[in-house]
């Protein structure tokens, strides 16, 4: 596995399609099942995307637009980007992530992880240099992933149908809620003024850049590989999600996690 791959704790806000699906083949193992289970989950799958001819018809725009753009610079910036640079611009964007990761550790209840990434942000942002070096990993704090979409799914909301966002990617009803509301998260949102949304412009595309460059040879590799893209990063982003929010409503209550979740009321 690629580099990339190991680092499949970012999330997924602020991203265009290729980035979303860049994150997805970090679970590209979940892809390989057997052609039974398969083809149980393409049908699955397709229940679950009644606007697919409309949803492909994005897709193909945002897979162009990858290809004209994305691939090029992300290559570029792989190349001729120092390693150490590289680095240092992804932990930027991740500490910006941490506000957004506390705040929906603490809606699942998850108190200690809560914590843990508020003393990341406070490290980070301080002795790190404004997140440049992660000093929190270095200190047994490492990071991790939360998002409200993933909150939502805690509570007991289900997924609703699948949707293609336009420069979003592949998405669902409930990730699409949960996304804007991490989006609303980010701490430069609240600053406000030119300076703040030039960072945040700045920020918000070197995310874009960096993610996109874990997954150059991958995405590669999938697209070459598959028969019908769309159906394959689709079934993979269902399937990676379905395991994050397991592993989310699985973890075990010990102290420091509080069960806030609602009771299941459908027949």
């Amino acid at each position: 596995m690629s580099r990339g791959l190991h680092q499949m704790g970012m999330e997924t806000g602020h991203r265009p399609a290729v980035v979303v699906l860049a994150l997805l083949l970090c679970c590209g193992g979940c892809a390989a099942t057997t052609p039974t289970a398969s083809t149980t989950a393409d049908d699955a799958d397709t229940e679950h995307d009644p606007a697919e001819p409309v949803n492909r018809a994005i897709f193909k725009v945002n897979v162009a637009a990858d290809h004209a753009v994305m691939r090029p610079v992300a290559q570029a910036y792989a190349d001729h980007v120092p390693e150490g640079v590289q680095k240092g611009i992804h932990n930027v964007v991740q500490n910006l992530k941490e506000p957004a990761v506390a705040v929906n550790d603490a809606l699942q209840g998850n108190v200690n992880q809560a914590w843990q990434s508020v003393q990341r942000l406070a490290v980070n942002s301080t002795v790190g240099v404004a997140g440049i070096f992660d000093v929190a990993s270095q200190l047994g704090l490492p990071s991790h992933k939360a998002d409200f979409g993933q909150t939502l799914a805690v509570w007991g909301v289900g997924e609703g149908p699948f949707v293609e966002l336009p420069l979003l990617g592949p998405s669902n009803a409930r990730d699409t809620v949960g996304t804007a509301v991490d989006m609303a998260l980010n701490p430069l949102t609240f600053v406000g003024g030119a300076p703040a949304t030039y960072a945040g412009v700045a920020t918000g595309s070197a995310n874009v850049v960096d993610t996109r460059s874990q997954h150059l040879h991958d995405l590669d590799e999938l697209e070459r590989n598959s028969l019908d893209y769309y159906a394959t990063l689709r079934s993979v982003y269902r399937q990676h999600r379905d395991a994050e929010i397991s592993a989310a409503k699985q973890q075990p209550a010990p102290e420091g996690q509080v069960d806030i979740s609602f009771p299941n009321t459908r027949p």
